[in-house]
């Protein structure tokens, strides 16, 4: 075996079921690099999961609980040798079972708890996958190393306390065998699980693959890689075979589904290339993210994000006065809340806000705008689209966005932002109008 290490990560469709794990399993065997797997729930369970967390009556408890069970007996059922990995697939139920046999709401620290059992079920069946196949393989508990502070639902890893548990409990287990851990969680300082939120499982592999100095980190997903738009709103759009860094950062900050948005920030600390394939086609190729491509073109790709809230703050005291924006930003600060595009004119400041499902917004919001009202007007427009061109030099070279405009002459924008960075230009559209604009532009551009 080479000194090189690759990180492979596996979603959830990619471990679904027990075929599609065998096919991964293929890729895991194909290379000997791949030291390090990271798997994340199959398919399916951590909605079950985060179901079970939101419901107070038993009934419905149990009823996503037996679920949970169906697709991991499916798996343990279909391997060879089911004595010694049934008994740790039960003693995890099990665990999972007490937990939700409590009353009352959940804790927070037990939700993190809770949602951390669908990679735990599915590291365990990996690892047997893998045994089965002939390789030494074990599966190692992440949160051993994967130190987060304690902010139960979005974790922050603590990345030099990662670095040296890394380097004492996991590096000298990969010299010798293959380890297959868990994405997305981690535990605090006190030894309590924690979750890094939705998607994180991708961060999870990019973090462990800076702490173990990794020569690539592969994201397996059911996609051939990163795609100039959503596929699913033009059938023209097509798989990018290289991006740069900053272009695929832009690309999962606003609205690409491939990747985390979090997920290139530990591989450009360190300049580790990323891998995005389909487990399902892995002879397909897919799109590989690194510091430095061959080709930087105008437009890369066009990114869509929903859920889109646009907030309008206007006082005339904003007049060539000091300090309002400090005012309003503060407040938003306050109630945890995110700003995506600001724009700004004498006496207004219009600024968007990420409404996603799942997100801390819902119960934010209406305390910051009250504070936001008690000195100055503040109107809210949601239903909004917003529509990303991801590209290169987009704010310097003559005729770019020249022709970008010709081509969004007929689209009714909302609000505009540009010049803010050199690889986008935003814009808001209505939810209605959004696919027809991705598929119209992406036509004109690509």
């Amino acid at each position: 075996m080479s000194n090189s290490i690759i990180v492979a990560k596996f979603g959830g469709t990619s471990v679904a079921d027990f075929a599609a794990m065998s096919r991964c399993a293929d890729i895991v065997l194909a290379d000997d690099r791949i030291r390090l797997v990271v798997v994340s729930a199959s398919s399916g369970v951590t909605n079950l999961l985060v179901d079970i967390s939101k419901q107070l009556e038993s009934t419905a408890r149990f009823e996503r609980y037996a679920r949970i069970e169906t697709i991991t007996y499916a798996v343990l059922e279909k391997l060879q040798q089911q004595a010694g990995v049934g008994a740790a697939i039960e003693s995890l139920l099990v665990e999972l079972k007490t937990l939700i046999s409590r009353e009352g709401e959940f804790t927070d620290a037990e939700k993190d708890l809770l949602q951390s059992f669908g990679e735990r079920l599915s590291s365990v069946l990996f690892t047997q996958v893998l045994v089965e196949r002939g390789a030494a393989a074990s599966c190692f508990d992440v949160r051993q190393v994967l130190r987060t502070d304690s902010v139960f639902g979005k974790g922050e890893p603590q990345i030099e306390q990662v670095k040296a548990l890394t380097n004492q409990y996991l590096q000298p287990l990969l010299a010798t065998q293959r380890v297959v851990t868990q994405g997305f969680i981690g535990a605090d300082s006190l030894g309590q699980t924690t979750t890094l939120g939705r998607g994180g499982s991708d961060y999870s592999a990019a973090i462990l693959g800076e702490a173990v100095n990794a020569e690539v980190v592969q994201i397996w997903t059911d996609v051939v890689g990163i795609f100039t738009t959503d596929p699913r709103l033009t059938a023209q759009a097509r798989c990018i075979p290289e991006i740069s860094f900053d272009e695929a950062a832009e690309m999962a900050t606003f609205g690409a589904k491939v990747l985390h948005p979090a997920t290139l920030i530990p591989a450009m600390r360190q300049n580790i290339p990323v891998f995005v394939g389909s487990s399902r086609e892995p002879e397909a190729g897919g799109t590989w993210i690194s510091k430095e491509v061959d080709a930087r073109p105008s437009y890369r790709a066009i990114a869509l994000r929903k859920n889109q809230t646009l907030i309008t703050v206007k006082s005339p005291a904003m007049l060539h006065a000091a300090g309002f924006l400090t005012r309003v930003f503060a407040i938003l600060s306050e109630h945890k809340i995110s700003v995506d595009l600001v724009t700004t004119s004498e006496i207004s400041v219009a600024l968007t806000l990420d409404d996603a499902p799942g997100s801390a917004f819902g119960n934010a919001v209406e305390p910051a705008l009250a504070a936001l009202r008690q000195f100055c007007e503040v109107t809210v427009e949601t239903g909004l689209s917003l529509v990303a061109v991801i590209g290169n030099h987009l704010h310097s070279t003559r005729g770019i966005t020249g022709s970008l405009f010709q081509a969004l002459e007929q689209i009714n924008m909302r609000l505009v932002c540009h010049g803010a960075s050199r690889h986008n230009l935003c814009f808001l559209v209505t939810d209605e109008e959004a696919p027809a604009v991705v598929k119209d532009l992406h036509q004109q551009l690509f």
